[in-house]
């Protein structure tokens, strides 16, 4: 780990003012970025520790949905009555994604924020275009089980790690973000995540001298939610596939069909069309198949990682047969 200054951020305005300057990073749990930092992946000239700014609260907003503070623990979201009662799918997508020691000190921005666990991404000796621009994406023609099918560009095919920013795309939550300033903005989650393209090094919206505030979640929408995680062992592992669902029936029709992906892209997957298809129509094998064609539309496999494929597609139509089995 290389030397680096350190300074504590006391609010908000701190927090964007510090983090604007070359070279500095937020640190709230450091999960992640400790230990990219052990390994040089990570090199930042400062940290800003924001854990004093005061946005650890979890509380109900004016129009019955939840506002979850960027400095709260997974672990003191996973446990929230409401969280349980109203969203279970982020309960449980969070239970599946860490050891309690980690959820302990985990945070919801950190946890949004947090970077791909790709072999060449966090070896400094091989080549990554995330890590050093221009070097080449090692993963290409190597090591890939883990690595994307979807939304893929030949700069980059890592995929993004987490499992409660799949559930949050499936609940179609906002993320709150604050800058130098006194200036505020709200993006959708789908939209806070960015696809490789010529410049994987780009990996979210966020600009230099903004931070996350909080993730507010829409008013509770019932109906069966369902978080299925397929990985390589049943203890705690990265996601080979992961389907977050929110599905509801009326009148043996799908009414809600809100579905989101881990595990196949550099970002939470989400495909409004999938809901586009299923609304309306009578469960059913064939339509789930449909819904699977959609899905898998221009998806491609690297050699390691072209199980995926089948996989996503067996994943995905056993969360449809599952949450209508639930409906009945």
């Amino acid at each position: 780990m290389r030397p680096f200054q350190f300074e504590r951020a006391r609010t908000i305005e701190d927090a964007a003012r510090l983090t604007a300057g070359d070279g500095a990073k937020a640190i709230a749990g450091g999960t992640n970025l400790l230990d990219l930092m052990k390994l040089q992946v990570e090199t930042p000239g400062e940290l800003v520790d924001v854990n004093r700014i005061g946005f650890a609260g979890i509380d109900d907003t004016d129009d019955g949905g939840l506002r979850i503070g960027a400095l709260a623990t997974n672990t003191a979201t996973a446990v929230h009555a409401r969280v349980r009662a109203d969203y279970p799918v982020l309960s449980r997508a969070i239970l599946a994604g860490a050891t309690q020691q980690l959820r302990n000190k985990a945070t919801t921005g950190g946890n949004l924020l947090q970077r791909t666990r790709c072999y060449y991404f966090t070896n400094i000796d091989q080549p990554c275009n995330k890590r050093d621009p221009g070097s080449g994406c090692g993963a290409l023609d190597g090591i890939a089980r883990l690595h994307a099918i979807l939304g893929t560009s030949s700069q980059c095919i890592a995929t993004y790690p987490g499992d409660m920013a799949v559930a949050l795309s499936a609940l179609d939550a906002d993320v709150e973000i604050a800058g130098e300033g006194g200036r505020s903005r709200t993006v959708p989650v789908r939209d806070f995540h960015c696809l490789p393209g010529d410049t994987p090094w780009i990996e979210n919206v966020l600009e230099r001298g903004e931070v996350i505030t909080a993730v507010t979640l829409p008013k509770p929408v019932g109906g069966t939610q369902i978080y299925r995680k397929v990985r390589e062992r049943s203890s705690y592992a990265f996601a080979l596939v992961s389907v977050a669902a929110v599905i509801e029936v009326a009148d043996g029709k799908f009414a809600r069909a809100d579905l989101a992906f881990g595990g196949l892209a550099h970002k939470p997957w989400h495909d409004p069309r999938i809901a586009d298809l299923l609304v309306g129509s009578a469960p059913s094998a064939e339509l789930f198949d449909r819904a699977a064609d959609l899905l898998l539309e221009g998806a491609q496999g690297y050699g390691e990682n072209d199980f995926k494929i089948p996989l996503a597609r067996r994943t995905m139509h056993a969360v449809l047969s599952q949450a209508t089995e639930t409906a009945e």
